[in-house]
């Protein structure tokens, strides 16, 4: 194993010697960490420093197919257990391949693969919409949404806050957390069979130990994350945080939202004066509402 891990940092060796030894999976981490690092070039290791779940392995570390192998190889052998080809085309970021790995030692169920969102996507399903949508892109998966906002200097509230000096305000940034927490909602919780979450029902109720450590500017790009705490309908908490670079911006402890289910319905669209099968609506009492999550199955 010493040879096999001969140009992984000793903190990585260690982890795999302590793993073999007592089968702790709270190893994994930092063994899958350090292997990925061994074949991320020299410039990019630094990304990988506060171990980021969010850091995408192709845009953000370089890995193509053929370096996945080599690390999926690697992690076999000294982790001792076997990956089949066709599960790694779930594995998009740092976060997924560690999830992936633990389930595997742990012989859980394998989580569903994170969903990337453009901002066509995230505009087409949230009920909060410019100029008042502090999200330009996101990835939602079975444990929680990452999302990213860049202030461009250009947002209205920038025009008093302050006086020749423009600063995001701190009630603006835990705004964008609660949009990040509303996307999960709509995209990552597992509803009911027939049901789905309304947006029409989902409203921001409190927060709880929320601390402003960084002022943020125009220019910086906000690194939002979020986490589901407790979830019972009709109340759903998370802990959230956000990051420029790697400099700790605000943090809240707790968030709570309020949401509710919707059933689902198909009715064929009209095309034409023709119907087709396949369009989704959701129903709530004796009201409809469009079909905003056309895109979910894509």
């Amino acid at each position: 194993m010493r040879e096999a891990l001969k140009r992984c940092s000793p903190s990585t060796f260690e982890a795999a010697v302590q793993f073999r030894k007592t089968g702790n999976p709270e190893h994994v981490p930092a063994v899958v960490i350090g292997v990925i690092e061994r074949f991320v070039e020299p410039d990019l290791r630094v990304k990988l420093k506060d171990a980021d779940d969010d850091l995408r392995l192709i845009e953000d570390l370089g890995i193509d197919s053929l370096t996945m192998m080599e690390i999926v190889i690697l992690v076999e052998d000294i982790l001792q257990l076997s990956i089949n080809n066709d599960e790694l085309r779930n594995l998009r970021t740092v976060g997924d391949v560690k999830t992936f790995i633990d389930c595997k030692i742990r012989d859980l169920p394998l989580p569903k693969p994170t969903k990337f969102l453009p901002i066509e996507h995230i505009g087409a399903v949230m009920p909060i919409q410019p100029p008042f949508l502090f999200l330009n892109e996101a990835s939602v998966s079975s444990s929680g949404a990452n999302g990213k906002y860049k202030i461009s200097g250009q947002e209205f509230f920038l025009q008093g806050h302050f006086k020749d000096n423009p600063v995001m305000p701190a009630s603006i940034m835990l705004e964008a957390l609660g949009q990040l927490a509303v996307l999960f909602l709509l995209e990552g919780l597992v509803a009911e069979p027939g049901k789905v979450v309304s947006p029409q029902t989902i409203f921001f109720t409190g927060c709880e130990g929320v601390r402003a450590h960084r002022m943020c500017k125009p220019g910086d790009i906000l690194t939002l994350s979020i986490k589901p705490k407790r979830m019972k309908m009709p109340l759903a908490t998370f802990e959230g945080s956000i990051r420029v670079g790697q400099e700790k911006a605000a943090i809240a402890e707790e968030i709570t939202l309020t949401f509710g289910f919707a059933d689902v319905v198909s009715h064929p669209p009209a095309v034409n004066g023709a119907k087709l099968p396949g369009a989704v609506v959701t129903k709530t009492g004796d009201e409809s509402t469009p079909p905003l999550r056309a895109a979910m199955g894509a």
